[in-house]
């Protein structure tokens, strides 16, 4: 997951220039013009300052997702999942990280859960079809029939002794 410096104090060295809502509106931008990774760099410090702010995690998590690092979009998401049950979108975005990362039974039950909560949202429904069928593509877990298990199932049952 993206590591989150301290909180950040006036004076620190590093720290991107202006406010909160100056790396927030930089961020947007540079997510928008195509560079999640700038805008990765600027919530973090953003959530570091502001860490009970909803909208700021969720744009990282935007930004984390599009940068591919579907693990840390995923960890994101449920952050604001954890902190808002109800919150569609984010139960999307868990969703959707989930699947790119192969957690398929997180996918698809966050999948279920946002289209539950605001049901009629063709992207939710299609990115829970799509979940689903993946899930049920994937071969199941079959016994293991190699070693001392093949040559216990190969013996031939005893002999009743004649008579």
């Amino acid at each position: 997951m993206t590591e989150l410096p301290d909180r950040p104090v006036r004076g620190d060295h590093g720290l991107p220039p202006g406010e909160v809502y100056d790396w927030y509106r930089g961020a947007l931008d540079a997510h928008a013009a195509g560079d999640p990774v700038a805008a990765i760099d600027l919530l973090t410090w953003a959530v570091a300052a502001e860490p009970s702010a909803r909208s700021l995690r969720e744009a990282l998590a935007r930004a984390q997702f599009d940068a591919r690092r579907f693990d840390d979009a995923a960890a994101t998401f449920g952050t604001v999942v954890e902190e808002d049950p109800a919150d569609h979108y984010a139960r999307f975005g868990l969703g959707l990280a989930s699947l790119r990362s192969g957690d398929l039974d997180t996918a698809v039950t966050q999948l279920a859960v946002a289209v539950a909560l605001e049901s009629g949202v063709p992207h939710y429904e299609a990115a829970l079809r799509s979940a689903r069928a993946t899930r049920n593509a994937r071969p199941s877990p079959s016994i293991n029939l190699s070693g001392s298990e093949l040559s216990d199932a190969a013996e031939p049952p005893p002999e009743s002794p004649s008579t």
